[in-house]
Order: C-alpha cells, then sequence, then structure tokens
C-alpha cells in the first residue's frame, strides 16, 4: 500500500486534489483507516490517477472523466485525445507568441511615435507587372516573414533556370476578411508552370515610396511613417501596399534594401 503522500508524489498531483477526488467518488482509496481517516492507495490505482489527470488536461469535467472511465477508455485512445491537445496547445502557444510579438511592436511604434526617423518619400506611378509568385492568405495571427520567405524560396526553385528571372522579387499585401492576402514573387515574363501562379499587378496612378533599409524586423516602424505621410499630405491609402525588395542578399539582413509603395488616392 501507498500512503497519500507517495501516491501524489509518485502521480505529480497534489493531496488536496486527491482528497477531491476521493469526495467525488472518482479516486476512492484502497484503505482509510477507520480511526485517524488516513488514506492509502494501491499501486494498481495509478494507472487511473494517470488516465483522470490526461482527462481533465483534455478539459472534461469529472463528471466527464466518471462516466468516462466507467464506460472503459484504453490507454490508445487517451494517447491520440492528448495528442490532439498537445497540437491544439501547440497552436495556442504559437497564437500567443505571434500576439505578444505584435502588442511589444505596437508599443514600440507608440513610445516612438513622437521622435520617429520620418523616411523620405516621393510620388510616383507604378507600372503593371506580372509576377510568377505564390499566393497566401494568412491570418492575423501570422508571422509574415515565415510565409514571405519560403514562397520566394519556393517560386525560386521552379523558375530559377530561366536566366535574370530572380533579379526582381516584389510582394503585394492585401488586407482581406480572413487576415491578409500575400502575393510573393519575381516579375516574369515566361509561360506558366505548375508550382507557381501568374498573378498580374495592375498599374497604379499614383504612389507614395520611401525606402527602408536594414532588416525587416524594423520595417513596421518605417510602414508608419510613410503612412503618417500621406495623411499629412492629404491622401488616403488606395489598394494593395507592396515591397519591392531592392537588395536582399546577406543573412542577417543588415544591407537590405526594401523599398515600400503604397497607392494612394485624394482624402
Amino acid at each position: 500500500m501507498l500512503s497519500i503522500g507517495a501516491f501524489a508524489q509518485i502521480g505529480q498531483v497534489t493531496h488536496r486534489m486527491l482528497r477531491h477526488w476521493d469526495t467525488a467518488g472518482l479516486l476512492v482509496p484502497a484503505h482509510v483507516d477507520e480511526f485517524s481517516g488516513y488514506r492509502s492507495y494501491d499501486p494498481s490505482q495509478l494507472e487511473r490517477l494517470h488516465r483522470i489527470v490526461a482527462l481533465r488536461q483534455l478539459g472534461f469535467g469529472l463528471d466527464d472523466v466518471a462516466l468516462i472511465l466507467d464506460q472503459g477508455v484504453d490507454a490508445d485512445r487517451i494517447a491520440g485525445l492528448l495528442h490532439a491537445r498537445r497540437a491544439e496547445v501547440e497552436r495556442e502557444h504559437r497564437i500567443a507568441a505571434a500576439r505578444l510579438v505584435d502588442v511589444e511592436r505596437r508599443l514600440h511604434l507608440i513610445e516612438r511615435e513622437t521622435r520617429m526617423r520620418e523616411i523620405e518619400t516621393i510620388q510616383k506611378p507604378l507600372p503593371a507587372v506580372r509576377l510568377a509568385a505564390r499566393r497566401t492568405i494568412a491570418p492575423s495571427s501570422a508571422a509574415i516573414a515565415d510565409i514571405v520567405g519560403p514562397a520566394f524560396h519556393e517560386v525560386a526553385a521552379v523558375i530559377g533556370d530561366v536566366g535574370g528571372a530572380l533579379e526582381t522579387p516584389i510582394a503585394q499585401y492585401t488586407a482581406v476578411e480572413d487576415g491578409l492576402e500575400i502575393v510573393a514573387g519575381y516579375v516574369y515574363s515566361g509561360a506558366a508552370r505548375e508550382g507557381m501562379d501568374l498573378v498580374d499587378l495592375a498599374a497604379v496612378d499614383q504612389a507614395v515610396c520611401g525606402i527602408h533599409l536594414g532588416p525587416m524586423d524594423g520595417i513596421a516602424e518605417s510602414w508608419q511613417s510613410i503612412h503618417s505621410q500621406i495623411l499629412a499630405r492629404g491622401f488616403v491609402p488606395a489598394g494593395p501596399c507592396r515591397e519591392l525588395y531592392v537588395r536582399a542578399e546577406s543573412d542577417d539582413q543588415s544591407d537590405w534594401v526594401t523599398e515600400l509603395q503604397q497607392p494612394v488616392a485624394t482624402a
């Protein structure tokens, strides 16, 4: 027999939890001393303990746990449920981490708003271009860099054998109901190939454009500067924004040069 302390230690639960489950009739001690009330457990009860803990971690209430155990649930079924729950927790963690990054970025922008470096901008038309690209809908919680980079690599793998096909990388971003539509690819005049889409970006009469220098983790501030200037000039954004990657060679992105292009219209 195991004392309640030993049983709790082996099962990695608290004494309080064991007493609660005893009261609920979910895990009754093998023996209770009639004079001292001291609880003892049989080692064979560890299997039921582990199943209770697993089902509780899956979100089941005590009544549901009792019903499931009474009906009989084998270890494989519980393992399958735990694998599914683990995937769900991992997804929730990724979403929470992405939200935290976004909150920190926005907080940083607010703190720097009054002393934000103003980027030099120009107004110019944008030509119509055809891209060999990948089109993706990214949820609002997604890390954009984790989508754009692989998209360029996938397209490059398809058209990289064409001379000059990788000289002009462009990404276009369009806000949609489910998140952000991302089109990432290269200006391309060849025939369609399996593994990429041909996407036509329409000509734009007027856009406000500026240059972002350095890593992508600071590009949000550059976009903030451009949008501040757009509003100050009496314009409003009019259509999807684009990023033209003029130079994107080094792994640390220290020498990257990105032209930010925002179509505008008079407010």
